[in-house]
């Protein structure tokens, strides 16, 4: 079968389309044929190696311990283990291999605790990109910001993968939402059901007089004391990732120094965590198929082409989710 490869860590020239073993899968795992896979933050990490604590938590420490990296992916059964219970061949799935990653790749084998059903309306690459940034954002406004009807939230960062499922779901719940990003982006932010749109070109939400009670950070181009400023009374604050120039620990530097701050301010600083939980990923998806949510899909690119694609999330800037076709 064809599959990105990795056997060092760098740039994007270490990945490279080669043929490999078909996998085989575990009692517990099912072989899918993978139809889409969607590009993440973190695959370009991976692919570099940085931050290097990754490589100390298990990840590989002089090269990447799993060859083949991808981490959201939809697709079809192809085949089950013996004490798979919940899929059969020719169910259409989607999922995620958080435990090692695969999804770049024409078959990958996954836990059936990591896959739900696809809905036949949705496209497989519509679903490919529903996982990881879904996810995070549904853990963001639903658990961390507890929003309900009539609260407020700002989304910095409203245009890329998280905030475009972060504005759908807020609006879902309630919320009166503010999405912040470019001028070109402005609308379909506002399509999405953001209430306002902030240019951060032209206006620094920090430097104004409206208050939120919930704001989430995908961006860090704030310092945390600003973000703080925005919140009301026992607001709640979420960095969640950004760029750092940290080469060792990464956004990871962020969320911890906003943990050891957030003992001694009024606001509640919670950074993002996001189990990927089966049932919530169950959940996203009935969002999806009851037209709340809808993932946005910015480029989608070709298997052989799956080293530009993460070059182009590397890049910033892209517009809702990158999506390989396989």
């Amino acid at each position: 079968m064809k599959a990105i490869v990795q056997d060092t860590y760098g740039g994007p020239d270490v990945l490279r389309l080669e043929d490999v073993d078909m996998p085989s899968p575990e009692p517990d795992q099912v072989l899918l044929r993978v139809r889409a896979a969607a590009v993440n933050p973190a695959d370009w990490h991976f692919m570099r190696g940085e931050p290097y604590v990754m490589r100390v938590m298990g990840f590989g420490l002089r090269r990447p311990r799993n060859r083949i990296p991808g981490f959201d992916v939809a697709g079809v059964v192809e085949a089950v283990g013996a004490q798979v219970t919940r899929f059969s061949p020719g169910d259409a799935v989607v999922g995620h291999l958080w435990d090692g990653g695969g999804a770049l790749a024409e078959y990958v084998c996954a836990t059936e605790d990591s896959l739900v059903a696809k809905p036949d309306a949705l496209a497989y690459d519509r679903a490919a990109a529903l996982p990881v940034a879904g996810l995070t954002a549904l853990a963001a406004m639903r658990d961390i910001g507890r929003l309900t009807p009539g609260r407020s939230v700002l989304i910095n960062g409203a245009s890329g993968g998280v905030g475009t499922f972060a504005v759908q779901i807020a609006r879902t719940l309630g919320a009166q939402v503010t999405g912040v990003c470019s001028a070109r982006n402005a609308d379909l932010v506002a399509s999405l059901g953001a209430h306002r749109v902030i240019d951060y070109t032209v206006e620094d939400f920090t430097a104004g007089t409206e208050r939120y009670d919930v704001v989430l950070d995908n961006v860090a181009n704030h310092r945390l004391s600003a973000l703080r400023r925005v919140v009301t009374a026992g607001g709640t604050v979420m960095p969640n990732n950004g760029d750092s120039d940290d080469r060792w620990f990464g956004a990871a530097a962020r969320a911890v120094g906003a943990q050891l701050v957030a003992p001694f301010v009024a606001e509640r600083i919670r950074p993002v965590q996001s189990p990927m939980r089966r049932e919530d990923l169950a959940a996203l998806v009935d969002l999806v198929d009851a037209g709340l949510v809808t993932p946005v899909i910015g480029r989608v690119f070709p298997l052989s082409d799956a080293a530009a694609a993460i070059a182009h999330v590397e890049a910033g800037h892209a517009r809702g989710k990158v999506v390989i076709s396989v």
